[in-house]
């Protein structure tokens, strides 16, 4: 009986060996050269199209474990790994944690801060909700546009590169000519770009400094230099790379990577997300005469909110960050 159970199962193995074998042969193989690059009448790589990373970069370029909340406060025990959501993100569950990730942050994975900007790292993590330029819909600046959880365009002709980014409806220019610099710093930098072969470098600098990187707080100076290299891995794929100097934060140049990939749908569009319209009462509802968001009540728990005006200059730098 055994034996006989034994050579059911050989058969049932080589007849599904078999009909695998066929499905393999039915599958059809990629069209020839779908993994070449389209490229422009100039002949270099065609980036034109709407892109986005898929990563947890915009949480922290390093690597890090899921934890509940950005924001955290200590448990019952006194130690980091059991430490809960904070009351500002406790309502929102597992909505409000951070997913972990293996970062991006190429070599050691760390980022070479300066002891002093190191401290102020950290205060910065400790603070996102009141820190980070992200929450107020500030620009994000370059890298950071390049990998929030957002979908951004690029057209692209032989002397200028224009990026169309959906977050507060961002916007950069990549010279590929010679242009006079802006009059001053900004958030979104001076790009001016140049081909190595079928790479895209890009040479930024004139940041005004006021960019964070992520919502873990890593940040830089308006000393920020960046050089950017876009190079086509297939006519869907874009690997990223960039390298960061700034004197003022860091100890020495470090480097990010990542893949960019094209967005595939039919229908694939560069919506607007006008979130300065959506942050008006964070930014500016302590200042209403009367508050108009105190209390909110759910089946289990109820949030009262307090609005605060800090002192004198406090108040103008809290805007200026």
């Amino acid at each position: 009986m055994q034996n006989r159970f034994i050579a059911s199962l050989i058969v049932v193995a080589i007849a599904a060996a078999a009909v695998t074998a066929v499905v393999t042969m039915r599958i059809p193989l990629p069209a020839q050269g779908a993994a070449t690059p389209t490229r422009t009448v100039d002949g270099k790589p065609d980036f034109s199209g709407i892109w986005q990373a898929l990563n947890e970069a915009h949480w922290d370029l390093q690597a890090h474990e899921a934890r509940p909340g950005a924001v955290m406060q200590q448990g019952v025990y006194p130690y980091d790994y059991v430490k809960v959501p904070a009351a500002p993100v406790l309502a929102l569950g597992s909505a409000g944690g951070v997913p972990g990730s293996v970062g991006v942050v190429e070599g050691d994975g760390q980022i070479p801060y300066k002891p002093e900007a190191a401290a102020i790292k950290k205060e910065n993590a400790e603070h996102w909700i009141d820190r980070d330029p992200e929450l107020k819909c500030y620009l994000p600046g370059i890298p950071r546009a390049m990998y929030m959880p957002y979908p951004f365009q690029i057209v692209q002709s032989t002397n200028k590169i224009q990026m169309a980014f959906a977050f507060t409806s961002t916007a950069r220019t990549i010279n590929l000519d010679q242009v006079e610099p802006p009059p001053d710093d900004t958030y979104m930098g001076h790009s001016v770009g140049r081909w190595e072969g079928d790479t895209l470098v890009v040479d930024v600098t004139g940041f005004n400094g006021k960019n964070w990187f992520d919502r873990a707080g890593n940040f830089h100076s308006d000393a920020l230099h960046l050089v950017e290299r876009f190079t086509p891995i297939t006519r869907d794929a874009i690997q990223y790379e960039v390298t960061i100097e700034d004197p003022k934060v860091f100890t020495r140049p470090w480097k990010i990577s990542m893949p960019l990939y094209r967005r595939l749908e039919p229908n694939a569009q560069l919506l607007e997300y006008r979130c300065i319209e959506f942050v008006e009462e964070f930014l500016y509802g302590n200042l209403r005469k009367r508050q108009l968001v105190k209390r909110w009540e759910g089946e289990t728990m109820i949030v009262d909110i307090t609005r605060k005006v800090p002192p004198a200059d406090k108040l103008h730098d809290w805007y200026r960050r």
